[in-house]
């Protein structure tokens, strides 16, 4: 849960939570973020810990690279309304979505295919440049590779929990403005587009400048 709060983590959904509209929907969001990012969490640490595969520094830079270049996109497809644009047109209206099955289904169908797989697909990459970090300590930690593989498990599950706390606590107010003070939410939605820029601009200078990334020796320490 700890690990859900790490401020590319938070950024990144709250440039997708600030467009839509309901906490038990952002709750749905967050929970599809940390099963993206449990996923790839799970597969690539389970191939390290049994089969000692090594990421080479370069690969390592590549994947957190690309959370910085997914932050910035976030961050401009927010600032130009185009996030908007493209939540509006994959939702499905209220009065063809299918009724039925249970509250966290209908949810899922009101979202829509692409405000599901948006975060999921988030998820994923924030999980690739995560991965290997978690991998390494759990193998520090834990001899045993298959108590080390549930381990990587029970992490999964407590990213999952943690960012659907998150999401829910950033919905809170953004859903009270939304109907009340439909200014001062633009402003949020602004802000939270501007940051997200501005971190991935960061962050793609500390991994490609400072951890050489485009140089011929890369440095790379998993974190």
């Amino acid at each position: 849960m700890r690990h859900a709060t790490d401020p590319d983590h938070v950024i990144a959904v709250t440039t997708i939570v600030t467009r839509q509209r309901g906490v038990a929907k952002a709750g749905i969001i967050g929970a599809l973020w940390g099963m993206g990012h449990t996923f790839t969490i799970f597969v690539v640490g389970a191939a390290i810990i049994l089969f000692k595969v090594a990421i080479p520094p370069r690969v390592g830079l590549s994947m957190e690279f690309a959370v910085g270049l997914m932050l910035i996109l976030l961050g401009v497809l927010n600032l130009t309304g185009i996030l908007r644009r493209l939540q509006q047109e994959f939702t499905p209206s209220a009065d063809i979505a299918p009724s039925g099955g249970s509250r966290f289904e209908r949810a899922l169908r009101e979202m829509g295919l692409y405000n599901a797989l948006r975060p999921l697909a988030v998820g994923i990459v924030h999980g690739l440049a995560g991965s290997a970090a978690v991998a390494l300590v759990v193998m520090a930690a834990i001899s045993d590779p298959w108590w080390a593989i549930a381990y990587l498990f029970l992490f999964g599950l407590g990213t999952i929990a943690g960012m659907m706390v998150m999401t829910t606590i950033l919905a809170l107010p953004i859903g009270y403005t939304g109907r009340r003070f439909s200014g001062w939410n633009h402003a949020m939605t602004f802000a939270s587009g501007l940051l997200s820029v501005g971190f991935g601009l960061f962050l793609s200078y500390q991994i490609a400048i400072a951890g050489g990334l485009f140089s011929a020796s890369p440095q790379w320490t998993p974190h």
